[in-house]
């Protein structure tokens, strides 16, 4: 009882704070999105295109920021052309191997190159916007980005659950859902322009470097933990958006831990815990999941 009331009696002072009251709005819909895109990401084998677009949203931020212009404008741009020409280049609007190296290679180059020109024009004001690129910055956002924040995570969260379930049916049977009827080209690149908004949204919180991470490992630790599509779907967003809460508190605890070290920290420990159940699971010590649920995951569920 009075560890609940001293936790009870900690959160006012977090949310008395409004640069933590912004972080917390759009980390929610930045976690939210992530959760239901990366659950499909990694049922989908995707996790390559999102490696690929984190390097995409870098390099995009920097051409804007060398450009003169909004950092968001090239961040968006960027990422969401990106993801959309891999899909439509690769099969079934699917990015393959070939296409994602090649993107890859191409903007590491452009990166080396817009980097460049930022650094040898850039003021000391304008060097911190290109670490809070490749790091996050959640804690500086305005309330009016924040707002922004939440909503656009919002907007592809409700552009996930939209399409989960065609998108479901052509990522485990491909052949059988263009059979009947799946637009699976156009699903495949729609698909991948929610990956790209999300990887561009997901920059603003933990960056570019880390964005992966926010994008992969609650999801990956939802399939860990059931087999059930939508039961998943739910519990990837939920893990999402616990590791944002939590690594918030702690970078507002412990002031010397950066947010984006917290949050990934925090999702990975995650896919930890969920990998060990499953391979409890696997070895016998538990009968199954909640509800009797099997924890292992069925041979070709990633596609």
């Amino acid at each position: 009882m009075t560890g609940t009331l001293a936790v009870l009696g900690w959160v006012p002072p977090v949310f008395g704070h409004p640069f933590m009251r912004n972080a917390f709005l759009a980390g929610t819909g930045i976690a939210a999105c992530c959760g239901a895109v990366g659950y499909f990401v990694v049922l989908r084998a995707q996790v390559f295109t999102g490696d690929a677009l984190s390097h995409v949203a870098f390099t995009g931020a920097l051409a804007a920021l060398a450009a003169g212009a909004d950092l968001r404008l090239g961040l968006f741009g960027a990422t969401v052309a990106v993801a959309v020409g891999m899909g439509m280049l690769g099969r079934s609007g699917r990015a393959d191997d070939v296409v994602i190296g090649s993107v890859f290679a191409w903007m590491l180059g452009l990166g080396v190159l817009f980097l460049s020109i930022y650094t040898s024009n850039s003021s000391g004001a304008n060097g911190t916007a290109g670490v809070s690129v490749l790091f996050g910055s959640i804690l500086g956002l305005s309330a009016g980005a924040a707002r922004a924040a939440a909503l656009i995570g919002a907007m592809v969260f409700a552009g996930v659950i939209l399409i989960a379930r065609p998108l479901l049916f052509a990522s485990l049977d491909e052949a059988v859902a263009a059979a009947r009827g799946v637009p699976i080209r156009a699903l495949g690149i729609g698909f991948l322009a929610l990956v790209g908004l999300t990887a561009a949204e997901t920059t603003q919180a933990v960056g570019a470097l880390l964005l992966l991470g926010l994008l992969a490992a609650p999801a990956a630790a939802a399939h860990q933990l059931t087999t059930h599509p939508f039961r998943g779907l739910a519990l990837a967003t939920a893990l999402a958006i616990g590791a944002m809460w939590v690594g918030l508190a702690t970078s507002y605890a412990v002031p010397s831990v950066p947010p984006s070290f917290a949050i990934i920290a925090t999702a990975v420990v995650m896919y930890a815990g969920a990998s060990a159940l499953h391979g409890a699971a696997r070895r016998g010590f538990f009968a199954g999941g909640p509800n009797g649920e099997s924890l292992a995951i069925p041979e070709g569920i990633h596609g």
